[in-house]
């Protein structure tokens, strides 16, 4: 642009992004405490960004959300600062949502755990952030952890942004190499409330009383936004909401001019179309809640209302002059699921359950508005879609949202997305790293091998610990967790992220056991299961009720296996001693949707209800399984 550009020095727009469990959400509370979000007598629960039901069971963030703190504290030399701070999730699978958050800002706070160091997702998201040319200020949090390792995290998260940094050089023109290493490091506890920019000891709380310093460092490293002077409006849809009010919010970053309640503008369609829409509402975010105002300039985040069907990557703009911005764009997703209508004979049984074809799908379009990293393609039935993702982790979260909604689905085991390059199958790959206690060394390389993964690098802080990082496939990671859980006690963490595509690695073997299947349909009696544990493991309670094809439980071998689980006790006359008991029944191991997903073979599939998640074979009749088993063996031959 000709014209030279302006900056509003009373706003800064900010991501915190790390990997996940580092503390982002906590640090975001103690920054509104200290701004006075909250009021003295009211009650305040910990991480109250983490809004969803969901997001506070697994400790997790899954969408992205903004907040609004009022600084007016020693740095900002007698005005209030507006920090618009954007909450992103550390998971890969919801990248999507940290392209569209890192959209919104002009700088980035990493998050780094004083501990554990920069792991995968801290990979992902600073990858993200130096391609877009953001600043980023590094701050160690929990620095009081009795395990810290302050200076080795620093050296860790340098060496990282040296190696993004050359990686990135070649794609990415004009980036300043000298900027990106010479980051400020701010020491912190964000549940203490505390940050430093003097590094405390290993274990210590930061010797600040308070969150100034880091506040101080965002206003010193972080531009605040800038926009030229006459330009026309220009304001980009990155995130969408729902109000029970006023319907769909669009909630837009603005560029350049200004935006009216009331005002006509031109809506600039993802079909390259310009619509005339008026702005029938203007909310602007104070604290945890969204007010009415009347008008906003360049830089603010605001939402609007009155526009039905606008999605994210658009842009409003002038009716004169329209100068649409360019979309938001996000990397391809990896893994695929079927969802589709519940087909088991214990269908429709919940009573006032969602389970007809048109309710799942008009779901599934509803979920693609607000998610921009899921694709919904047709299959060859009418009444299933393939959906895809970044991960087996949003794609769970997914299913298990409609579970809680009252949908009756099911989903299919989890696939790759392939890409053919040069005429060859090529599958997704993910960088993982592995930390964990060194006595699980051979366990985990194990593991890792029989699912085509290379050791890339290996490292021993000397504390009993090992990191290892492996190129695997992401197909390989599909029923890992839970073998790695076992193989490590509960002590290993795993992460990974996406890393490229490489030629097709060959067949996996992702389970080793067959699986006990119901033959006929019926109640499941202890006298059957007790008869029975000695060929394998339960996933039902006695008197469960069972159809043919359900699957009961794990088979002891490697082949399936047809039992009876109803065949009850022949009654006599006779008083016997050793009468059934539930006593003698091992307990059926209770399996969550991840683990069903993860357990089902490609002839499998998970049947999921509000009330209950089974698992099941596609084809229910035993003789035509076999029918079916024989017609894959002879086109194999």
């Amino acid at each position: 642009m000709s014209e030279s550009l302006t900056r509003r020095e009373d706003l800064r727009n900010v991501a915190i992004v790390a990997h996940v469990d580092h503390g982002k959400t906590t640090l975001v509370d103690a920054m509104l405490r200290q701004a006075g979000a909250f009021s003295s007598h009211g009650e305040v629960e910990d991480r109250v960004m983490d809004s969803g039901e969901l997001e506070r069971e697994k400790g997790i963030t899954i969408l992205a959300k903004n907040t609004t703190v009022f600084y007016s504290g020693p740095s900002a030399e007698g005005k209030t600062i507006t920090f618009n701070v954007i909450d992103t999730p550390g998971h890969a699978d919801f990248g999507g949502e940290v392209e569209r958050g890192l959209s919104m800002v002009d700088g980035v706070v990493l998050l780094v755990d004083a501990s554990e160091g920069p792991l995968p997702q801290t990979r992902f998201v600073l990858r993200k952030a130096l391609a877009a040319k953001l600043p980023v200020i590094l701050v160690v949090n929990k620095t009081d952890r009795p395990d810290a390792r302050i200076d080795g995290v620093v050296s860790d998260t340098m060496d990282l942004l040296l190696g993004l940094a050359s990686d990135l050089s070649e794609e990415v023109e004009d980036l300043d190499l000298d900027s990106v290493l010479n980051l400020p490091v701010v020491y912190a506890s964000g549940k203490a409330g505390r940050a430093s920019l003097e590094q405390p000891a290993d274990g210590d709380l930061p010797d600040s009383e308070d969150l100034e310093p880091l506040f101080a460092t965002i206003l010193e490293h972080i531009a605040a936004p800038a926009y030229t002077e006459g330009e026309v409006l220009q304001a980009h849809v990155t995130n969408l909401d729902a109000s029970p009010f006023l319907g769909r919010l669009a909630l837009l970053r603005i560029f350049n001019g200004t935006l009216r309640k009331g005002q006509q503008v031109a809506w600039a369609r993802q079909d390259g179309t310009n619509k005339t829409v008026k702005i029938t509402e203007l909310l602007g975010t104070k604290g945890l809640s969204r007010e009415p105002i009347e008008s906003a300039g360049p830089g603010e985040i605001v939402a609007v209302a009155g526009i039905e069907d606008i999605m994210i990557g658009e842009t409003l703009t002038d009716l004169e002059n329209p100068k649409p911005l360019p979309k938001i764009t996000v990397d391809d997703p990896a893994i695929s699921m079927t969802i589709g209508i519940n087909t088991s004979p214990m269908a429709g049984r919940v009573k006032g359950a969602k389970v007809t074809a048109r309710q799942v799908k008009d779901r599934l379009d509803a979920e693609l508005v607000g998610n921009v990293s899921l694709r919904v393609l047709p299959t060859e039935r009418p009444d299933a879609w393939e959906v895809q993702g970044r991960g087996e982790l949003a794609l769970a979260i997914l299913v298990e949202q409609m579970r809680r909604e009252g949908f009756e689905l099911t989903v299919g085991k989890p696939q790759v997305v392939t890409k053919t390059i040069d005429g060859k199958v090529h599958e997704p790959m993910e960088l993982m790293t592995i930390d964990a206690p060194d006595e699980f060394m051979g366990a985990i390389t194990q593991l890792m091998a029989a699912r085509k993964g290379r050791m890339t690098e290996m490292s021993n802080h000397g504390t009993g610990w090992v990191r290892m990082e492996f190129n695997v496939p992401a197909r390989g990671l599909i029923g890992f967790r839970t073998q790695f859980l076992t193989d490590t006690r509960g002590a290993g963490i795993a992460s990974s992220i996406a890393n490229g595509y490489e030629p097709w690695a060959g067949p996996i073997e992702y389970r080793n056991n067959g699986s006990l299947v119901a033959d006929r349909a019926g109640t499941a009696t202890p006298f059957a299961m007790i008869n029975l544990q000695e060929r394998g493991s339960f996933f039902i309670q006695p008197t469960s009720e069972v159809y043919e094809g359900m699957i009961v439980g794990e088979n002891s071998r490697a082949d399936d296996m047809d039992v009876n689980i109803t065949k009850e006790k022949k009654l006599t006359n006779m008083r016997s001693a050793s009468a059934d008991s539930f006593e003698g029944l091992t307990p059926p191991r209770q399996l969550t949707l991840e683990e069903s997903l993860e357990f089902a073979r490609e002839d499998e599939c998970v049947e999921i209800t509000p009330e209950a998640i089974r698992i099941r074979k596609v084809v229910l009749d035993a003789n035509e399984r076999v029918k079916a088993a024989r017609q894959r063996a002879r086109a194999a031959n």
